[in-house]
């Protein structure tokens, strides 16, 4: 160096690196990664939902009761419920491409297997380990969506294209079902399963992802926690599933399952309380915005649970089939798809609660509209209702689930496991608690309608006479014996009083979802009422 020059000042230190994604959003870049996004919500979406959208044709392929049909639903749901969180575990440690890959290959060799089977038995345990392989999806569609987000905008846009696909996945799994069993029942179900698991494989091996960072996870104490979270919740989730079914006080052994999954749970919080690094933090999720939090999410699964329980087992307890609901099943589609685009770009933090009370709104109105169904209601009557409740669902998810995030990371990266449970855990778990809610509910109420509208039915009335006498008349060219035509009117006129009590019980279903909708709406407004007034007070 000569006399005369001077010393170059040393470099600044180099900013942290910002979070995966361009600076700004490139459309191209965006359309590839959010249509990866999509296959991976869709296929896992997808995976439960085409078996629950048709469980008369499992019962055709097995030759299965009804009961006996939905363990392949309660198999799925009993280990997907806490398979994300030993997945989050198993890709923080071993990296993510690689369980992405195992997961997907276990998907399209179970999808395979699914084609080929022909015993229930094993239908069941394939939807179980099923379950346990699809969760990688959920996470897969939330990490590529974000890959291709600018930093500010991965909590607010990011979050809502990536719940997009698992959310259209229940009303699309109708819609593709008749054409499906046009071909066949069981094994073409399975097939397009099978289509969207090797589409999500390629996805993988073709589009890289920057990797979450790496590190050890595991200790022994895993080997104890883990087992009870995963036993006990699967217990917890198969009885709600099947308690409706089966009945609640009816089968002793959902009373074991119930007992023995509550004191698994139990010894997993006496655990977890004395860990240094606890599985699940839960002091940290008994705090009070996490609680709101998990509140809001079974919320939300709650309602979207009025959709498929509510107005799709009304319309099948009035003899519809899918093909019948296609265009109210389209309108549903089209509503929440609009809602999660729509609400995408004012997914921020400053719109929260109004988002959530225009969503409420929604819901509230659209589930009152509902509650006055008869017997002559078609899915063309309720369309406006059915859009009104997809777009308020679709609305109330992103904004819960971005604040919920950011909150957590606020905490640290260590939270994110307990996070992931309580995100996941509200999902599921929020979803079955739900139909099983609603299911009972409606079984009740159909009794006690049943009871009233029975009551009134003497043959003492001259209208009850001849309303038999007029249902007997139609087997008059059959039947020339008039007690025989009177046995046969009587029948007839018991099913239309069953028929009748459903009706009833479903728009009992409905305003349950209203009120409960609307006194939410009136407990958030006061909320933001109270805040307001204390932030002036600081003021």
């Amino acid at each position: 160096m000569s006399d005369t020059e001077q010393p170059r000042p040393e470099a600044p230190a180099a900013p942290p690196a910002p979070p995966p994604g361009p600076d700004r959003i490139v459309p191209g870049h965006l359309l590839v990664y959010a249509l990866a996004s999509l296959t991976f919500g869709l296929t896992q979406g997808l995976g439960n939902n085409l078996v629950a959208a048709n469980l008369q044709a499992v019962q055709a392929t097995f030759g299965a009761t009804t009961n006996e049909a939905v363990w392949l639903t309660a198999a799925y749901s009993s280990t997907s419920i806490t398979a994300s969180i030993l997945l989050w575990k198993l890709r923080t440690q071993f990296g993510l491409r690689l369980v992405a890959k195992v997961s997907l290959i276990f998907m399209v060799v179970l999808s395979l297997a699914h084609v080929v089977v022909t015993e229930l038995g094993a239908a069941v345990i394939l939807r179980a380990v099923a379950g346990f392989a699809g969760a990688m999806l959920n996470t897969l569609a939330f990490l590529y969506v974000l890959e291709a987000m600018p930093a500010k905008h991965k909590l607010t846009t990011g979050i809502a294209l990536g719940l997009a696909g698992s959310q259209i996945a229940v009303p699309l799994a109708r819609l593709v079902s008749p054409s499906l069993l046009d071909i066949g029942l069981w094994p073409q179900l399975n097939l397009l399963e099978l289509a969207l698991s090797l589409l999500s494989l390629a996805w993988v091996y073709m589009l890289p992802i920057t990797p979450p960072p790496r590190a050890k996870v595991f200790d022994r104490v895993d080997a104890i926690s883990l087992p009870l979270l995963i036993v006990g919740m699967g217990l917890i989730a198969v009885v709600l599933s099947l308690g409706r079914y089966y009945w609640w006080t009816e089968a002793p052994w959902l009373g074991v399952c119930l007992a023995l999954g509550i004191g698994l749970l139990t010894a997993l919080v006496l655990v977890e309380l004395n860990r240094e690094r606890p599985l699940v933090n839960l002091r940290w999720l008994s705090s009070r915005d996490m609680i709101l939090f998990g509140g809001s999410m079974f919320f939300a699964r709650f309602v979207l649970s009025e959709q498929t329980t509510g107005t799709i087992g009304f319309f099948q307890n009035l003899g519809l089939l899918n093909e019948h609901m296609a265009g109210m099943l389209w309108v549903v589609f089209a509503a929440t798809l609009a809602g999660f685009i729509l609400v995408a770009p004012i997914n921020k933090p400053e719109n929260r609660a109004a988002i959530h009370m225009v969503a409420l709104s929604l819901i509230a109105i659209g589930a009152f509209m509902e509650s006055r169904a008869t017997n002559l209601t078609r899915p063309q009557d309720v369309l406006l209702a059915q859009a009104l409740v997809a777009f308020g669902g679709a609305i109330f998810l992103p904004p819960a689930v971005g604040w919920s995030f950011a909150h957590t990371l606020r905490w640290g990266i260590q939270h994110l496991t307990s996070f992931f449970a309580v995100f996941l855990a509200s999902q599921t778990l929020g979803g079955l608690l739900g139909s099983a809610a609603l299911g009972t509910l409606v079984t009740v109420r159909e009794k006690f309608h049943s009871n009233q509208l029975v009551e009134s039915l003497t043959l003492a009335d001259p209208l009850v006479a001849q309303r038999i006498q007029q249902y007997g008349g139609t087997y008059s060219r059959v039947l020339g014996d008039p007690a025989l035509r009177s046995a046969e009117g009587s029948a007839l006129l018991a099913q239309v009083a069953t028929r009748e009590s459903y009706v009833l019980a479903y728009n009992d279903l409905f305003l349950v979802v209203a009120i409960v909708s609307a006194l939410l709406l009136v407990g958030l407004i006061i909320n933001q009422l109270v805040a307001r007034h204390s932030r002036e007070q600081t003021a």
